[in-house]
């Protein structure tokens, strides 16, 4: 895989924040070295974030988001400033740009607040709009002057943006460690109207990889083939990853002494809310007439007739607690701060999105008492097979 393939979610992200017309837009094209953003004088040109996949050097491969001004007003504004919030929620370091002639001010000390709050690193850019040296503003341990015209000073904000652009802390595996050199993991990947065409969708590719990484031997199977394959190998397998809308089906045809479980089990382990789903998933049971869920996908794409998170998920809730829900969706970076509406907050797997905002999600729905659970947890729930799912987990498994 190369640079230019790495997915969003293994990116860093670099978030640039700022007042309007500070020059946020060109300090991140003279940093891109692209017409990233469009540039203008008249204040509030940047209405939306905008998000763009590129390698830096000497970062690597990263995000860049550009953000609506933090001081924007009005009811447009209001809008724009929620969502330049937001886009901090998937920020792993942040580029505060401030005008070099006007300092500190109070939507300064507002956004060097927030970065604090959520442990974003960051640093500052004082940017001169005129053709002046950069060597003549004085700037703090944590600051860069810079001329997005000149070029000046740019090189070295790139150079402090790498020293502080680092992905969350995150030592989990998928599964990797779990398996031992030689293992042998069979995965079981359905090919219906919702798969991709001519491709595997991100978790799967990413399994194999880290079992591969583990001198261990994957087999793809589709599900209808699954038995017929068990049968055949010429060894046991050390377990049995599924499709999570294929358990029922890969549960009957994996024998009790094969260890099951399915990539979104895997996924939440390797977002790092794996026990929190758990605990979810069991919070199914309790729902009432009336009640609230909302259902979010990290990534848009089209949707199928028969589609996991709008149509199946909701029928499965429903015949499984035989009560009159209310369902709503999400997805993409849409995701609401208030979740106290819901009784219950169904994530996907969160492949396209990264460790920190996953992680934020979660926390919204912990800090304000909503169970969260993803896909795949709920689904071994509502079917009997959570237990066995889990089973590689021990503390898991023991708890339920």
């Amino acid at each position: 895989m190369g640079l230019n393939d790495t997915p969003s979610a293994e990116r860093v992200h670099i978030g640039f924040f700022g007042r309007r017309n500070a020059g946020k837009s060109s300090v991140v094209n003279a940093v891109t070295g692209q017409q990233l953003s469009l540039v203008s004088d008249v204040a509030g040109t940047t209405t939306d974030p905008v998000y763009k996949a590129m390698e830096l050097l000497p970062v690597g491969p990263v995000v860049v988001i550009d953000t609506a001004g933090f001081d924007d007003e009005g009811m447009l504004g209001e809008m724009r400033v929620k969502s330049t919030a937001n886009a901090m929620n998937r920020t792993d370091c942040a580029v505060l740009v401030t005008d070099s002639t006007a300092g500190i001010g109070e939507c300064e000390k507002e956004l060097i607040g927030l970065f604090e709050q959520k442990k974003i690193p960051y640093i500052i850019a004082r940017n001169i709009k005129d053709e002046s040296p950069a060597a003549d503003i004085k700037t703090a341990d944590n600051e860069v002057a810079v001329n997005a015209k000149t070029g000046e000073g740019i090189y070295e904000l790139k150079e402090r943006i790498a020293s502080i652009a680092k992905l969350p802390e995150n030592d989990l595996r998928i599964i990797g460690d779990k398996l031992k050199r030689n293992d042998l993991v069979v995965l079981v990947v359905p090919i219906d109207e919702s798969a991709p065409k001519g491709r595997l969708i991100l978790p799967q590719q990413q399994t194999i990889r880290d079992i591969l990484d583990s001198d261990a031997c994957a087999v793809v199977v589709k599900d209808t083939e699954l038995g017929d394959t068990l049968a055949a190998l010429g060894k046991k397998p050390a377990l049995v990853i599924t499709d999570s809308q294929a358990f029922a089906s890969a549960n009957k045809q994996t024998p009790d002494d094969i260890i099951l479980t399915s990539f979104s089990i895997l996924m939440a382990r390797y977002k790092g809310f794996l026990d929190t789903a758990v605990d979810g998933a069991v919070a199914i049971d309790s729902l009432k007439d009336g009640d609230k869920v909302l259902i979010s996908e990290g990534c848009t794409h089209h949707r199928q007739c028969n589609d996991i998170g709008t149509v199946k998920m909701p029928n499965w809730l429903r015949k499984h607690t035989g009560k009159d829900i209310e369902v709503c969706f999400t997805s993409g970076r849409e995701f609401p701060d208030d979740l106290s509406p819901y009784a219950l907050v169904v994530h996907c797997g969160g492949c396209m999105l990264t460790p920190r905002e996953m992680t934020y999600r979660m926390k919204c729905a912990v800090d304000q008492g909503v169970p969260f659970t993803n896909y795949g947890v709920a689904i071994a729930y509502m079917t009997g097979i959570l237990k066995r799912s889990v089973q590689i987990f021990p503390h898991l498994y023991e708890k339920l």
